[in-house]
C-alpha cells in the first residue's frame, strides 16, 4: 500500500510539473530550465547528466542481481522441492535432505546464472541498435544517443523520430505525433507551440510531447522537460508498459508444468498409501513418496528454456540478427507467413536515378535540378530516392550551384498526400517545388510545361503521361513527378497551397532485384513460409520484381480496392494473393491483423516509417539497424543487413531453439509418466520398496545433469522444414504413447531381478534396488537419443558432441556407483557380472521397442517432436 501511494505521488508530481510548463510562455520555460534556443553546452549537459542520470526508465535498466536471484527461486517446482526437503529433514532422512538441498541450489544457481547471462547478452545486443535524436549543443546540431538527452536540451523533431523524453513544443510545422503507446488513441495528434486547451489531462495539452511517442509527419523543435523515470512513460508501472500477451509457447510451458503437478498430486498420495498399507512402514513410505514427487519435478525446465533462448540469441547475433526480445525467437520459428516490403529486401537497396525527363519524354536537367533542391532542402527523414537524387547530382558536380536559394518553408511528407514541398526564395520570386507519387501529383496540377510552353493538363494528356510512367514501371523503375509554381511571399505555407501547380517532369529510379532474393524465397517456401509483398509502390513495379524473385505475381490488390472490401473478403484474398500494392500504413496493419486472425503466425519485415504500425501488429516485427528510430522501436528483431537470406537462417535457428526446448519437455514428461506406473506396479507387488528414496533422488539428480547440454544439440532437417507451434494435443498424445514403454522394461527388470537373481526377499532387496537403479538411469538417459530424432539414433542421426559426452559420463557413473563406497553407504550393492548381459539385452530391447513405437507413431500422426 505504501509503495502504491508513493508511486501515485510521483505520477501526480510529474503531471503537475508538465501542466505548469504547458501554460507558461516559451521564454519562461527556457528560463526555468536555464536553457536557450541555441541549446546547452556540452559541459552543462554533462553536469546535468551527472545530476539527473541517464535518460532511461526503470524497465530499460539492467535487473539487479538480487532481483534475478529472487526470480530464480520463484518457481513452483522449487517450492515443491523445498517442502519435500523440509519433510525429509523432519523425518531424519539426512541423506535425502542433503541431495534435495543440492538439487535446489543447483537448479537456482543454474537458472540465476543463465538469466544473468541472458540479460547481459540482451543488453549487449540492444546496444548495437542504438536510437539517436537530433539536438543543439554549443549552437551546433548533432545526433546523440537518446539516453544522453538531459533536461533543458533543445531537440529537433521530424518524421520518423521517437520523442526522446517529455518535452514542450517550441516550434511546430504540421507536426503530428502518435500518442497511442501511452493513450491507446490511434489518431495522430497535431502539436502547436501554445496549448489550445487548458484541460487537466496532460495528454490533451497539444504543446506537450511525451517519451515513447513518435512523429508521424511534420517537423518542430522542443525543449526537454523531464527524462528517465521522471517522464510520464517512466512513472507508469513497468508491468503496464511491458506486459505482453503470453505466446502459445509460454502457455505450453505452463500447461506441461501443471500437468506434471497434477500427476504429482494424484500419484504421490497413491504411492504413499499403497506402500504404507502393504509394507507397514509409514515413515519409509512417506520418504519414498517424497522421492517420487521429486522425480516428477522438472526443476531444470526454467534453466533449459532460458539457456536455449540465450544461446539462440547469441548464435543469431553472429549471423547479423539482433534479438530485442528473447520470446520472439519462438515466434520466428513458428512463422507461417512473411509479409515484407519490396525495397532493399527483394531489391539491392541501391536505388539509382536512371532518368530525369520532361513531359515529352526527353532528358531534362531542369527536372533534376528541381528534384535536387526539393531533396536537399527538406529537413524530414530522407528516403532512398532522396539520397539517390542527391548522390546523382553530386556525381555530376552540379550540387553546389543549386544550394544557394534561401529556404522559406516546407510542407512535410505524409502518407495520405504522398508528396513533399519546399518553398525557396529565388532572386525576386518565391517558388514552391513539390515531388511525389504520380496519381497524387496529377491531382494538384492544372497545367504542364511542354518544351517551355505552359499548357492545360487535360484528362487526355494525363492518360498519355500515365502510359509513359507505366512503361517505365514495366522496366522495373519507380517513378515520381516534379511540379512547381510561383507564390507570393507569405509567412507560412500549408497543404492548401499545393494546388494549381505546373507539372515539370518525371524521375525514374531503378533498384534491381537481389541475386540472393530468389534462392532465399525458395528456401523460405520450402521451409513452410509463404512470402507476401506489402508495398506502397505501384502494382506494375511490384509485379516486375516479384516475377524476377519467384513470388507469384499473377494477382494483386491495390489499397484502393482494399478500402471497399469487408474483412471476410479481404481475409479470403490474403490466402490467394501475394502482392498488395499502393498501401497506406493502416492498410498494411489491417492485412496483417486479418492474416493473424486467420490462424497464421505472421512476420512483417520493413524499414520505413510507414511500416511501424504493421511491425507492431505482427507476431514478429523485423527491421534493420539503418531504419528510422520509430521503426526499430516497433520491431522485436533487428537485422544488421537487410537480407532474406539472413532472415531465412534466423527462421531455422528459431525452430532449432524451439525444438531443443520441446525435446526436454517431452523427454521429461514421458519419462516421468512411465516412472509413475513402474513405481505403482512395484509398490503393489513387492514386499519391499523397489528403490530407496535416496536412490530415486540420486538417479534424478544425475539425469538432470545429463540434460544440461541439450541447448547445444541440433534438430533434424525434417523438423526444420515446417513452422512449429506449441501443440498441447500432440504433447499429451506423446506422453501417453511413449511413457508406458519404459514401464514395460522396468517391469521386465523387476522380473529378471526377482526370478533370475532371486532378489525376492527383504534380505536381498539391496540387489534388486541396485539392478533397477542402473537400468532406470540408463534407460532414462538413453531415451534422450531416441526422442531427440525421428531417425534411427546413432546411425542416421547423432546428437551434438556435448550431449554425447554428458550421456556417456552419466551412464558410466551410474554403472560404477553400486561398486563404490558411496553406493554402499546409500544401500546399493555390487552387481554380479552375470547382470550385465541382461542389462545390455534390456537396453537394446528398449531402444528397438522405442524405435518401433516411434516409427508407428510418426506413420499414424505424421509428427514427432
Amino acid at each position: 500500500m505504501k509503495k502504491t501511494m508513493t508511486k501515485l505521488r510521483n505520477e501526480q508530481e510529474v503531471n503537475r510539473t508538465l501542466l505548469q510548463d504547458s501554460t507558461a510562455n516559451k521564454d519562461a520555460v527556457l528560463a526555468k530550465y536555464k536553457s536557450q534556443i541555441q541549446g546547452l553546452s556540452d559541459l552543462e549537459a554533462q553536469t546535468r547528466e551527472n545530476k539527473y542520470g541517464k535518460n532511461i526508465t526503470a524497465e530499460q535498466k539492467p535487473t539487479p542481481w538480487y532481483i534475478n536471484l529472487a526470480k530464480s527461486c520463484n518457481d513452483p517446482f522449487i517450492y515443491i522441492l523445498a517442502i519435500l526437503t523440509i519433510i525429509s529433514y523432519l523425518t531424519a532422512d539426512i541423506e535425502a535432505t542433503i541431495i534435495m538441498s543440492i538439487m535446489i541450489l543447483f537448479s537456482v544457481f543454474l537458472s540465476f546464472t543463465q538469466s544473468m547471462r541472458a540479460q547481459k547478452a540482451s543488453l549487449s545486443l540492444k546496444n548495437m541498435i542504438e536510437n539517436t535524436t537530433a539536438i543543439i549543443r554549443d549552437g551546433i546540431q548533432k545526433e546523440i544517443p537518446i539516453h544522453d538527452v538531459v533536461p533543458g536540451d533543445i531537440v529537433f523533431l521530424s518524421t520518423g523520430d521517437i520523442i526522446p523524453a517529455d518535452a514542450r513544443i517550441l516550434e511546430a510545422k504540421d507536426l503530428f505525433i502518435n500518442q497511442s503507446p501511452l493513450t491507446g488513441e490511434s489518431i495522430p495528434i497535431e502539436k502547436f507551440t501554445e496549448a489550445s486547451e487548458k484541460s487537466l489531462s496532460i495528454f490533451e495539452r497539444d504543446n506537450l510531447a511525451f517519451m515513447g511517442t513518435d512523429v508521424i509527419s511534420g517537423q518542430g523543435k522542443a525543449i526537454i522537460l523531464q527524462t528517465g523515470d521522471k517522464t510520464v512513460f517512466g512513472s507508469l508501472s513497468q508491468e503496464a508498459l511491458t506486459k505482453r500477451e503470453a505466446t502459445s509457447f509460454d502457455k505450453g510451458v505452463k500447461s506441461i508444468s501443471k500437468l506434471l503437478m497434477y500427476f504429482m498430486l494424484v500419484m504421490v498420495p497413491i504411492v504413499f498409501l499403497i506402500n504404507g498399507i502393504l509394507k507397514g512402514n509409514w515413515t519409509e513410505a512417506l520418504l519414498f513418496a517424497v522421492a517420487v514427487a521429486v522425480g516428477l519435478t522438472p526443476e531444470m525446465l526454467p534453466m533449459i528454456v532460458n539457456t536455449n533462448l540465450a544461446k539462440g540469441a547469441i548464435r543469431m547475433a553472429k549471423k547479423k540478427v539482433i534479438i530485442k526480445e528473447l520470446s520472439a525467437i519462438q515466434n520466428l520459428g513458428a512463422m507461417t507467413v512473411l509479409c515484407t516490403d519490396k525495397t532493399g529486401t527483394l531489391t539491392k537497396d541501391k536505388v539509382e536515378l536512371i532518368e530525369h525527363i520532361d513531359t515529352t519524354g526527353k532528358t531534362c536537367n531542369k527536372v533534376l535540378a528541381l528534384a535536387f533542391q526539393n531533396s536537399h532542402f527538406q529537413t524530414g527523414w530522407k528516403n532512398i530516392m532522396d539520397h539517390a537524387i542527391i548522390s546523382h547530382m553530386q556525381k555530376i558536380g552540379d550540387d553546389k550551384r543549386y544550394t544557394q536559394p534561401e529556404k522559406i518553408d516546407e510542407i512535410p511528407f505524409d502518407f495520405a498526400r504522398r508528396r513533399l514541398s519546399v518553398i525557396l526564395q529565388k532572386r525576386d520570386s518565391v517558388q514552391m517545388i513539390t515531388k511525389g507519387a504520380i496519381t497524387e501529383m496529377f491531382s494538384i496540377c492544372s497545367t504542364l510545361d511542354e518544351n517551355g510552353a505552359i499548357i492545360e493538363l487535360t484528362d487526355t494528356i494525363k492518360a498519355q503521361l500515365h502510359e509513359k510512367c507505366e512503361q517505365m514501371n514495366r522496366q522495373g523503375m519507380r517513378v515520381i513527378a516534379i511540379a512547381t509554381k510561383s507564390k507570393a511571399n507569405q509567412e507560412t505555407f500549408s497543404v492548401q497551397d499545393e494546388a494549381n501547380m505546373t507539372l515539370i517532369g518525371f524521375l525514374g529510379f531503378l533498384d534491381p532485384a537481389k541475386p540472393s532474393a530468389k534462392p532465399a524465397i525458395e528456401s523460405l517456401t520450402n521451409h513452410g513460409v509463404d512470402v507476401k509483398v506489402l508495398t506502397g509502390d505501384n502494382e506494375i513495379v511490384a509485379q516486375t520484381i516479384c516475377k524476377q524473385v519467384g513470388i507469384p505475381a499473377d494477382k494483386f490488390l491495390l489499397g484502393s480496392d482494399i478500402d471497399f472490401m469487408y474483412d471476410d473478403e479481404l481475409t479470403e484474398a490474403t490466402r490467394t494473393h501475394h502482392i498488395f500494392a499502393k498501401l497506406t500504413p493502416t492498410q498494411k496493419s489491417r492485412i496483417i491483423q486479418l492474416i493473424r486472425e486467420d490462424g497464421q503466425t505472421v512476420g512483417f519485415m520493413g524499414d520505413g516509417i510507414n511500416d511501424a504500425p504493421a511491425l507492431r501488429k505482427a507476431d514478429v516485427g523485423i527491421s534493420v539497424d539503418t531504419a528510422a528510430d520509430i521503426t526499430k522501436d516497433a520491431s522485436s528483431i533487428i537485422l544488421l543487413e537487410k537480407s532474406l537470406t539472413i532472415l531465412n537462417d534466423a527462421v531455422i535457428e528459431g525452430r532449432n531453439v524451439f525444438g531443443n526446448i520441446l525435446k526436454y519437455m517431452k523427454m521429461t514428461a514421458s519419462s516421468n509418466f512411465g516412472n509413475v506406473f513402474s513405481v505403482l506396479v512395484a509398490s503393489a507387488f513387492l514386499p519391499f520398496l523397489p528403490m530407496l528414496s535416496i536412490h530415486l533422488l540420486l538417479q534424478n539428480l544425475m539425469y538432470d545433469l545429463s540434460q544440461l547440454t541439450l541447448p547445444w544439440d541440433k534438430m533434424d532437417e525434417s523438423f526444420l522444414k515446417k513452422p512449429r507451434k506449441w501443440d498441447p494435443k500432440n504433447m499429451l498424445r506423446f506422453i501417453i504413447t511413449i511413457g508406458p514403454v519404459s514401464s514395460i522394461f522396468d517391469i521386465l527388470t523387476f522380473a529378471i531381478m526377482w526370478f533370475v537373481f532371486s532378489a525376492n526377499t527383504v534380505a536381498e532387496q539391496a540387489l534388486f534396488q541396485s539392478g533397477w537403479f542402473v537400468v532406470g538411469l540408463l534407460t532414462q538417459t538413453l531415451v534422450v537419443h531416441m526422442i531427440r530424432t525421428e531417425k534411427i539414433p546413432f546411425i542416421e542421426s547423432r546428437a551434438a558432441a556435448p550431449v554425447m559426452i554428458s550421456t556417456l559420463i552419466v551412464m558410466g557413473i551410474g554403472i560404477i556407483i553400486p561398486f563404490t563406497s558411496l553406493g554402499h553407504s546409500i544401500g546399493l550393492v555390487s552387481l554380479p557380472l552375470s547382470y550385465f548381459p541382461w542389462l545390455i539385452a534390456i537396453l537394446v530391447g528398449y531402444m528397438i521397442t522405442v524405435q518401433i513405437v516411434k516409427t508407428a507413431y510418426i506413420k499414424k500422426f505424421r509428427d514427432w517432436i
